[in-house]
């Protein structure tokens, strides 16, 4: 496996029934901020991505997709800047592996971060990478890693945690904005917005966002007055929120503001406004036993009905249904892989 030394190396590990995107979303993320950094002219070398496997050969994933690894698992004395790990269904096969797990084991000496992405998480808790720390996994799969590794302190919520070199991340896709947050880390914001754009998520997700988030389609402005906007509204969703008043605020008309919103994220004011209320009530309906007016009022949907309507929109059911449902019986032990967050 031929490495450019020059750049920080990137080890995404493979094994059978492996979930492709774990693989692919950061790759895509470490990859297009090296050609940004290039295009730029920028001396920054950037990344160097190889994908590593226990044996040689093609590794099917969960998918059926064939992937090749770059190599098989690097040396002891081989470093590695960044070493993740995917989930995928074959990650328990690949838990009993334990020659694959004393390897694991000696990851942290070698590289100055490990991260899992989605159930992979369940490999670093095997090879003990997570004891004592705080991690997150899928939703679905929170309860049972607990369970089974009661020295981890699991957090279901987070999109992704980081305790100290070792980073955790909940489905598929926050994988991506886990990688994004290494690249902020690495190089700057603006580069990460920037691949984030390139990828037309248009949104970087900060790690302390529930899984859950009704906003995680919302679209962060350019301009920062517009950005301010949706700040202000987040912290005051009880406020009535109109087009006119936001307007006023970032100095705009009102025709040039709505147009200018958009423009830039894709949505209306107005609509926008109504996914942060409905994620703000959502949280709420999880996390508490307020009654339902209260929920409403606190986020200004001013009342009970007009919050039903837009849950059975949004979501198919009303604030009741949904408040049962969440709090329900999780999903079987033997449930499919998720494929999201």
């Amino acid at each position: 496996m031929q490495a450019d030394t020059s750049r920080r190396r990137v080890a995404i590990l493979l094994y059978p029934g492996v979930q492709s995107l774990d693989v692919t979303g950061p790759t895509e993320v470490f990859s297009t901020a090296t050609r940004l950094l290039a295009a730029r002219g920028l001396p920054d070398p950037g990344y160097e991505v190889v994908t590593i496997a226990r044996a040689p050969g093609p590794v099917r994933t969960s998918s059926g997709l064939r992937l090749t690894p770059d190599g098989p698992l690097p040396r002891t004395a081989t470093p590695i800047d960044t070493l993740i790990v995917p989930g995928g269904e074959g990650r328990e096969q690949a838990g009993r592996d334990e020659t694959l797990l004393r390897w694991l084991r000696r990851a942290p000496s070698r590289s100055r971060r490990v991260a899992a992405v989605c159930t992979g998480s369940f490999l670093l808790a095997a090879a003990g990478l997570l004891d004592g720390r705080r991690a997150t996994t899928h939703w679905a799969y929170a309860r049972r890693l607990a369970r089974e590794h009661p020295a981890v302190e699991v957090d279901p919520d987070p999109i992704f945690v980081r305790d100290g070199s070792v980073w955790t991340s909940a489905g598929v896709t926050a994988g991506i904005d886990l990688a994004l947050a290494m690249v902020e880390e690495d190089l700057d914001r603006e580069i990460a917005l920037d691949i984030a754009r390139q990828l037309v998520m248009f949104l970087r997700r900060p790690g302390n966002q529930s899984q859950f988030s009704a906003t995680l389609h919302a679209q962060q402005p350019r301009d920062e007055p517009l950005r301010e906007i949706q700040r202000l509204v987040i912290e005051d969703l009880a406020v009535g929120h109109t087009v006119e008043s936001m307007a006023a605020c970032a100095h705009m008309s009102p025709r040039n503001f709505a147009r200018a919103f958009r423009a830039q994220t894709g949505v209306t004011p107005a609509r926008w406004v109504e996914r942060v209320r409905l994620e703000a009530a959502r949280r709420r309906l999880e996390e508490s036993g307020e009654p339902i007016a209260s929920v409403a009022s606190a986020c200004g949907f001013g009342s009970a009905e007009t919050m039903r309507r837009s849950f059975l929109r949004a979501l198919g059911v009303g604030p009741s249904v949904y408040r049962r449902r969440f709090r329900g019986a999780a999903p079987q032990d033997g449930a499919l892989e998720p494929s999201a967050a």
